[in-house]
């Protein structure tokens, strides 16, 4: 029990980290940075305490309940695989941190680079835990949006926006083919628990869906771990801070798809499919990624290049998919973690202190930074695979892999030979780094005189080299017990203890290293001078790039071919907008009516009621009547209109709907007071149009009225069939028999809405509180047309008393309703869990109390006697609704779990409570928030035109 809490203790710390980090003022730099640093620091004394059961071989998992019905749960879980990789993330976020804060300069918004780097910290460690295979997507996703606000952290450069925006857009098209697969593998595997899925390896591999599966899990991992030819976001990324890529694109977010697919080993693996498409592109990744790099002049660029190889090997090992392949591919994502996070960061030092990566333009460092000249010797060499460092280890045992005898096909054929070829090129641009950048002439004509950088800036890098070398003095002490751990975990099967160590005798794979290393000198002794001054790209390969061809497709798809739709069917007018999508709805309704006619055993719905039809008659007359006296007198259709409104109410009325039909009259009521008060907007009517365009358009609004006749006739026809004819079975009748006892009421609509059907309402109220601040805030900004038609009788707030007045219903009266209003909303709240009523109506109710005094009295008037805050009615609504359903995971239930009881109170005996009370009255402050925010939107337009009115006319006044 303990361990599960740590573990999701473990969780929130850097979500934490992030919320404290982005609060801290935008001058608190070392705040920020203490912050997100001590709380890292306490994750990795969890990941210490729970090192002990994980080494035992258990696994440490913990569940909170979310929506258990569809087998959706927050559950995380850990073993010694995802431990190692958790445990690599938060030390090498922490360095990244020490570096950060030396490297970005004090006028850069550092907070909030902080409290990105830990969100996205947040969301690896959650898509490494996730003990649901759909929560993992979702964690995935937060890792592409989060490396897309990092990316572009200096937004004002174009390339880094163009870089954030190709990373997102690959990213995401992959996490969405990710998503597909995770759906399908559950509903094959018959869960989405992580454990079962990868218990259930035999039945997905034999499933005829199999290859499907494959190919959209292996689109997302490919894409996140930039694969060919998806490879081409990366090197685009690079105009992210460096401390970003050292942390993202070296250690963290690349290394999600190769995580991902050393832990679907089990499920999806062991097949010649898998070990074509994984093991093929890795090889091809492996070789074309290393040979681009030989070529690049940036250094960033030339490190994209090498990272984008260096991920092609261990996704090549994942392909291949033997206990050795990966536990060399576990050790390898260690071991290029360490080398390549350092050699970013000695790349940004060499930036920060020379104003250049160029390296045509860099030379001779070595003389000027002799310890960071060092430093990044030791890790290029480390990244070259030079023996007795980490990197010689892991790419040995990746050449004993490609040069054991697998299958037989062409494929493992050539594994030995494409390696070695890589390893050439992997030393060659490894040299080409150590020789172009810190040895020849010294510097001349640089943005700076490059110099040591400060001591703590430089302390990472000294960190990671110094790993570097003590892992590949000692990788069976250091990392050796862990790493056998690991690979145990990451097959889900015991596995013979291999021993890690430097030396293994004169073998093959040693000579594959030397030949490695020999042909990469001899590459850079021969050719040297002439890549340093040739193109940015391998002969004839130059000038084919993926990133051209990306942008030119998405320059297709995002807008030539948009265009070209739109020159040939779009319009810019919303009425054949509408037109072309009611015909669509009517031939797929009609369509989907008829095969049911054709079907039916027995005539759908019941008699008609002579009453029921002359009601419907009234409602259909006063439907059309509005539409066509909108042409002569907007207010009579607006009368029209609440007409047919009202028929609607009757129905739900007289088909025992009383909830809806209370809850339509009121709404009827509000939006019928907020249009009349809106009228006043609308642009004039044209004039009189004569000869053929008078015929044209009468023959339009013919053809329209046909439209508007057939689409209502038609969902007129099919709710009356729903609401009449029974069915079997229906959903209802268990809401029916459980509404009083799982709910505690006897209202089964208000149950519904309140207890079962929660969250939907928690989503519902939210969106309402969004459209009435948006509402509120295109109104602030509306000015409407000149040719806006002046003010008539119920126009505005103040014309409107007047026509109250001239009907003789006195203002006074509806000040009186005031309190009556109040009282029938409090009415209707309290008897709402078992009485036809709610949180919704009851808040609609105090809306039209408050609506009233706007219609009955000047703006100012009202608001110097009433004092409404719709925001914080709006806030406390959400945040009434949301502390509701958080309060049951006190008490271990799903969120929004509702509990009822009876109650005993002194003189009144026991009464039915229920916690969806509460919950309703979250619901009712957010309806009076939302719907009072509107009102005074329009109210305060009205004033402002009045207003505006009352200056135009007072030099009338005075002249006259």
């Amino acid at each position: 029990m303990m361990e599960g809490n740590l573990l999701l203790v473990l969780v929130a710390l850097p979500f934490l980290a992030a919320v404290v980090a982005s609060t801290v003022s935008s001058r608190a730099h070392n705040a920020a940075a203490w912050s997100s640093g001590l709380l890292l620091a306490a994750g990795l004394g969890i990941l210490w305490v729970l090192r002990a059961p994980l080494e035992s071989g258990q696994v440490v998992r913990a569940t909170v309940r979310w929506v258990p019905s569809v087998g959706l749960d927050l559950s995380f879980r850990m073993d010694a695989f995802v431990w190692l990789f958790a445990t690599l993330v938060f030390a090498i976020a922490i360095l990244v941190l020490i570096y950060a804060r030396y490297y970005l300069a004090k006028s850069d918004p550092v907070p909030r680079f902080h409290g990105f780097l830990m969100l996205f910290t947040g969301a690896m460690v959650g898509m490494l835990t996730s003990g649901n295979i759909l929560m993992l997507v979702v964690f995935w996703e937060l890792t592409s949006l989060v490396s897309f606000l990092l990316i572009g952290y200096w937004h004002q450069g174009q390339a880094a926006r163009d870089g954030a925006r190709m990373a997102l857009i690959v990213t995401g098209i992959g996490g969405l083919c990710l998503l597909l697969a995770m759906l399908i593998l559950g509903q094959i595997a018959g869960s989405y628990d992580l454990d079962r899925v990868l218990a259930a390896g035999d039945a997905v591999r034999e499933h005829p869906f199999y290859p499907l599966v494959l190919v959209l899990f292996l689109l997302g991992c490919f894409t996140k771990s930039a694969q060919m030819p998806f490879h081409f976001w990366l090197p685009g990324a690079m105009a992210a801070p460096t401390p970003v890529s050292a942390f993202l694109h070296s250690a963290t977010m690349v290394k999600a798809g190769v995580f991902l697919l050393i832990r679907f080993t089990p499920v999806l693996g062991e097949t010649q499919l898998w070990f074509f498409l994984v093991t093929g592109t890795g090889m091809a990744t492996l070789v074309l990624g290393s040979m681009i790099a030989l070529f690049r002049h940036d250094l960033k660029g030339l490190l994209a290049y090498s990272t984008i190889s260096h991920l092609g090997l261990i996704t090549a090992l994942a392909g291949i998919g033997s206990p050795g392949a990966i536990l060399a591919a576990i050790f390898h994502i260690v071991n290029h973690a360490v080398f390549k996070a350092s050699l970013f960061m000695a790349a940004g030092i060499i930036d920060h202190e020379s104003g250049t990566r160029d390296m045509r333009r860099l030379s001779g460092l070595m003389r000027l930074m002799p310890v960071t000249g060092s430093l990044a010797i030791v890790a290029s060499a480390a990244m070259a695979g030079v023996p007795l460092l980490n990197g010689f280890i892991s790419k040995e045992m990746f050449f004993a892999e490609a040069a054991d005898w697998h299958n037989g096909t062409w494929l493992d054929n050539s594994l030995p030979w494409l390696a070695t070829l890589a390893g050439v090129f992997a030393v060659a641009y490894s040299v080409r780094f150590i020789t172009s950048v810190f040895f020849g002439p010294p510097p001349v004509d640089l943005p700076k005189t490059p110099h040591e950088p400060p001591a703590w800036m430089r302390r990472p890098v000294e960190f990671l080299v110094l790993a570097c070398l003590v892992i590949g003095m000692l990788p069976g002490v250091t990392l050796g017990p862990a790493l056998n751990l690991a690979a145990e975990a990451a097959l889900v099967r015991d596995l013979p203890y291999k021993d890690i160590a430097v030396w293994h005798g004169i073998n093959l794979p040693l000579v594959m290293s030397l030949v490695a290393l020999a042909g990469g000198v001899a590459i850079m002794a021969a050719f040297g001078a002439r890549i340093a001054q040739g193109p940015e790209g391998p002969p004839l390969l130059h000038r084919w790039r993926a990133q051209r061809l990306f942008e030119r497709v998405l320059l297709l798809a995002t807008w030539r071919a948009p265009r070209f739709l739109h020159r040939s069917f779009g319009t810019e007018r919303l009425q054949p907008q509408l037109r072309l999508v009611v015909l669509l709805a009517i031939a797929a309704g009609a369509a989907g009516v008829w095969q049911g006619l054709s079907q039916a055993p027995q005539p759908l719905g019941n008699p008609l009621n002579p009453a029921f039809a002359a009601m419907w008659v009234a409602g259909g007359a006063c439907a059309v009547g509005a539409a066509w006296m909108a042409k002569y007198h907007r207010f009579a259709a607006l009368v029209l209109l609440g007409g047919a409104g009202l028929v609607t109410c009757l129905t739900f009325a007289w088909l025992s709907a009383p909830d809806l039909a209370v809850t339509q009259l009121l709404v009827e009521i509000v939006t019928t007071a907020l249009l009349l008060l809106g009228l006043r907007w609308l642009p004039k009517r044209k004039e009189e149009i004569l000869g053929d365009r008078l015929l044209k358009a009468k023959l339009r609004r013919a053809r329209d009225l046909v439209i508007a006749v057939a689409g209502g006739a038609g969902l007129a026809a099919i709710a009356y069939v729903i609401l009449t004819q029974p069915l079997i079975p229906n959903v209802g009748d268990w809401f029916l028999r459980n509404a009083y006892q799982e709910g505690g009421g006897t209202n089964v609509v208000n149950v519904i809405l309140v207890d079962f059907r929660a969250f939907d309402t928690f989503g519902e109220i939210t969106v309402l509180a969004i459209v009435g601040i948006t509402v509120y805030a295109l109104l602030r900004r509306f000015r409407p047309a000149p040719e806006s038609e002046e003010p008539t009788v119920a126009e505005n707030a103040v014309e409107a008393a007047r026509m109250a007045d001239a009907l003789l219903v006195p203002a006074v009266i509806m000040r009186w309703m005031f309190p009556v209003l109040l009282t029938v909303a409090a009415y209707l709240f309290v008897r709402g869990h078992d009485l036809p009523g709610g949180g919704f109506s009851a808040g609609v109710t105090l809306s039209i109390a408050f609506l009233l005094q706007y219609l009955a009295h000047d703006v100012r008037w009202v608001e110097s006697r009433l004092t409404v805050l719709p925001i914080r009615w709006m806030g406390i609504g959400l945040l009434i609704a949301g502390v509701t359903g958080l309060g049951a995971f006190v008490f271990g239930y799903p969120f929004l779990t509702a509990h009822a009881q009876y109650v005993a109170l002194p003189l009144i005996g026991e009464v039915p409570a229920a916690t969806a009370l509460i919950f309703d009255a979250g619901v009712f402050a957010l309806v009076v928030g939302a719907t009072i925010l509107m009102l005074i939107a329009i109210a305060h337009q009205s004033l402002r035109i009045a207003r505006q009115r009352e200056r135009d006319a007072a030099p009338d006044r005075e002249a006259a």
